[in-house]
C-alpha cells in the first residue's frame, strides 16, 4: 500500500507540473494531423472536408490561447486545462476516424464501411462544434474585465460551474471594480449552498479572494472578498484550506491597517474562522491579532488605574511627544506590531486619521466585532486565554463590561467566560491569572456580581454564572459574596440561568473542591435547598444538575434539617432512577448519597440526632 501510494505520488506531481503551453500543444498536434489525414481522405471526401474545415477553426483557436498564456503570466488555468482535455478527447476521435477514410479492401467493403460511419461523422462533427464553442467562451472570459456569463457546452448540464470559472478568471485579471464585482457574486453562490462552496474552493477560488483582500486599495473591494472567504469558509475543512493558503497573516494585516468598515468585515472573518477550527485559532495566534483586536475595542475606554489609560490615546500621545508613554506590559509595542504586519512599512497608521473622524455607529460596529473575535479565539484556547491574563486586557475587559450595553457588553462577557472555562481546566493558567489578590480577576468579578445582582437577561446572566463556577476552585470561604447570588438564580424561571446556576454551585460543592464542605454549608444557609428541589421536577438538564448537586449536599452535609425538610432521601429514591439511566456515571455520588441521608432522616437510624446547619 505505501509502496504503491509512493510510486503514485511522483505521476500526479510531474502532472501537476505541466506547464500550460505544454498542455495546450498535444491537442495543436492532433488537430494538424486531423487536417492533413482529412486532406487525404479517399473516401466520404466531403464529410473529411468539412472536419477539416472544423479542425482548422479549432487550431486557430487553440493557438490563440496559447499566445494569451504566454503573455499572461496570472492567467486563470483551471477551465483552460479542463477545457482542452476535453477538446484532445474529441479530436482523438476525429482522428481515430479520419485514419479509416484511407483505402479499404474491396469496393463491398468500402461501402459498408461508408454507410456505418455516417453517423460517425454527424457525431464527431457535433464534438467539434461543442470544442468550438468551448474555445470561443474560454477566450471570451480572459478578454473582458468582466464575468462572462453565457454557458460553454461543456457546462450546459451545470452552468455554476460556468459562473464560477468566469467570475474567479475575472478575478486573476479584471480592473478592480470588477474583481470586487466577481467576489460579490461568488460570495452569493457560496451562500446558496454546500455544492458552490465546493465548487468554488475545488475550482482554485481561495487564492484569488486573498490576493484581493492582500492588495487593498478599494475598501468594497476587501469587503467583497472578506465577504466571500466568510461564506465559502463554513466548515474546518474550508477553513483549513484558507489557512493553508497563507491566509491568515494576509487577514491580519487587513484588520490592522485598513478602513474601519474593512475591519469590521475582517474581524467577522477571525471569528468565524476561529470558531471553526482550532488550527486557526493558533495561526492567529502566532500573527498577533489580539493586539489589534484589543486595540480597536479598547478605544474611547480610560481604565479607573492612571497608569492605564486608552491605548490609541497613549499611541497616539506617544507619536506627538517622541516619546514612550508609560504603559503596562505589552501595551507599548502596539504601534509597532501593527507596522511589522505590513512588509516593513509604515502602513500602520495610513487609515488612523479616517478612523478619528468614523461616526459613533461605526466604532461600535467595529468594538462589537472586535469583541466577538476575541471571544471565539479564547474559546478552549490556552495561548489566547494566556494572551489576554498575561497583559492589563482582563482590566479592559471589566471596563467595557462595566460601562457598555446590549451585543459589545455581550460578547465581553462571553470572552471573558471562555478564558475562565480554559482556567478552569489549567491549574497554572489558573492560579497565575486569577489569584485572589489579582487587581484583574477581582474587577472582572465585581461586575459579575453586579450583574447578578443587577440584570435579569440570561444573555448576561448564564456567561456571568459560568464564569464563576468555572473558578470555583479559587475562591476562599471568606468570599462570601459568590454563593448567595449564585443561589439566587437557581430560583430563576428561565430554566437555562437555573441550570447554569446549578452546574456553578456543583462545582463549589464537588469533593474536588478543597472547600466544598464551607461551600455546601453556605448554599444551604442560603436557603439553596427549596428551588433546588424545584429545579428536580423540570427538564431532563434541570434534572441532571440539580440531582448532581443534591448528591453534593447530602455527601457533605447530610445531617442539615433543611435537606431533612423536604424529605431529600425520599426525592431522592423516586426521582433519580430515569436520570442514573441516561448517566451511569452519577451512581457513585448517588449512593453515597442515599447512605448519608439514610444515617440522619427518618426511616435510616433515629437514634441518632439531627444537626441542623
Amino acid at each position: 500500500m505505501a509502496a504503491s501510494a509512493a510510486s503514485a505520488s511522483p505521476a500526479k506531481s510531474e502532472e501537476e507540473e505541466r506547464t500550460l503551453q505544454q498542455e495546450l500543444s498535444s491537442p495543436i498536434l492532433l488537430a494538424d494531423r486531423v487536417i492533413k489525414l482529412a486532406q487525404e481522405a479517399e473516401s466520404t471526401r466531403t464529410e473529411c472536408s468539412d472536419l477539416a474545415i472544423q479542425t482548422d477553426r479549432l487550431s486557430h483557436l487553440l493557438r490563440s490561447t496559447v499566445r494569451l498564456a504566454s503573455s499572461n503570466q496570472s492567467l486563470y488555468e483551471r477551465p483552460v486545462r479542463r477545457i482542452v482535455s476535453e477538446v484532445t478527447k474529441n479530436l482523438e476521435k476525429a482522428l481515430t476516424l479520419v485514419k479509416k477514410c484511407k483505402k479499404h479492401g474491396s469496393g463491398v467493403l468500402r461501402q459498408v464501411f461508408a454507410i456505418t460511419t455516417t453517423a460517425d461523422f454527424r457525431k464527431v462533427q457535433s464534438l467539434l462544434d461543442s470544442s468550438i464553442g468551448d474555445m470561443k467562451w474560454l477566450l471570451s472570459i480572459f478578454e473582458s474585465d468582466e464575468a462572462n456569463l453565457a454557458i460553454p457546452p461543456i457546462a450546459s448540464n451545470d452552468p455554476i460551474l460556468a459562473w464560477v470559472w468566469s467570475y474567479i478568471a475575472t478575478l486573476h485579471i479584471g480592473q478592480l471594480k470588477e474583481r470586487a464585482d466577481a467576489a460579490n457574486e461568488l460570495g452569493s453562490l457560496a451562500r446558496d449552498n454546500e455544492r458552490n462552496k465546493k465548487m468554488i474552493v475545488d475550482e482554485g477560488g481561495i487564492q484569488p479572494l486573498l490576493r484581493l483582500l492582500k492588495e487593498g486599495g478599494l475598501p468594497d473591494a476587501q469587503i467583497a472578498a472578506a465577504y466571500a472567504l466568510s461564506n465559502i469558509g463554513t466548515d474546518r475543512e474550508r477553513v483549513q484550506i484558507i489557512v493553508s493558503e497563507h491566509g491568515i497573516p494576509i487577514i491580519v494585516r487587513a484588520l490592522a491597517d485598513s478602513p474601519m468598515r474593512v475591519q469590521i468585515s475582517m474581524a467577522n472573518l477571525v471569528a468565524k474562522m476561529a470558531e471553526l477550527d482550532n488550527v486557526a485559532q493558533e495561526a492567529f495566534a502566532r500573527e498577533n491579532v489580539m493586539k489589534p483586536l484589543i486595540s480597536f475595542l479598547s478605544m474611547n475606554t480610560i481604565l479607573d488605574d492612571p497608569k492605564i489609560q486608552d491605548i490609541p490615546s497613549l499611541i497616539q500621545k506617544k507619536n506627538e511627544l517622541g516619546g514612550k508613554p508609560r504603559l503596562l506590559n505589552n501595551y507599548s509595542n502596539l504601534n509597532s506590531s501593527f507596522s511589522s504586519h505590513s512588509d516593513g512599512s509604515s502602513r500602520g497608521g495610513h487609515h488612523k486619521k479616517d478612523r478619528e473622524v468614523e461616526s459613533p455607529e461605526m466604532k461600535l460596529r467595529l468594538r462589537v466585532s472586535c469583541a466577538g473575535a476575541l471571544w471565539m479565539l479564547c474559546r478552549e484556547s490556552l495561548v489566547n486565554s494566556r494572551k489576554i491574563t498575561e497583559t492589563k486586557w482582563l482590566l479592559c475587559l471589566a471596563k467595557i463590561i462595566k460601562a457598555e450595553k446590549d451585543e459589545l457588553q455581550i460578547n465581553c462577557l462571553m470572552t471573558v467566560m471562555e478564558v475562565a472555562a480554559v482556567a478552569e481546566l489549567n491549574p497554572d493558567l489558573r492560579r497565575a491569572a486569577f489569584k485572589t489578590n489579582s487587581p484583574a480577576a477581582n474587577a472582572i468579578l465585581e461586575q459579575l456580581l453586579r450583574i447578578l445582582q443587577e440584570e435579569s437577561d440570561p444573555r448576561l446572566l448564564i456567561p456571568a454564572i459560568r464564569y464563576i463556577g468555572s473558578l470555583a476552585r479559587t475562591f476562599p470561604t471568606r468570599e462570601t459574596r459568590i454563593i448567595k447570588p449564585l443561589v439566587t438564580k437557581l430560583g430563576q424561571r428561565d430554566s437555562d440561568v437555573a441550570v447554569a446556576a446549578a452546574i456553578a454551585l456543583g462545582k463549589f460543592a464537588c469533593p474536588d473542591n478543597f472547600n466544598h464542605l464551607e461551600h455546601s454549608k453556605a448554599i444551604i444557609e442560603f436557603d439553596g435547598v427549596p428551588p433546588l428541589m424545584r429545579l428536580l421536577k423540570s427538564g431532563d438538564q434541570g434534572q441532571l444538575h440539580g440531582l448532581t448537586l443534591l448528591c453534593y449536599l447530602a455527601i457533605h452535609v447530610g445531617n442539615s434539617s433543611a435537606l431533612e425538610q423536604v424529605r431529600a432521601l425520599n426525592v431522592l429514591e423516586t426521582s433519580a432512577r430515569p436520570v442514573l439511566s441516561q448517566h451511569h456515571g452519577l451512581r457513585e455520588i448517588y449512593t453515597k448519597a442515599i447512605h448519608q441521608l439514610t444515617l440522619y432522616q427518618a426511616g435510616g437510624h433515629p437514634h441518632r440526632p439531627s444537626h441542623a446547619v
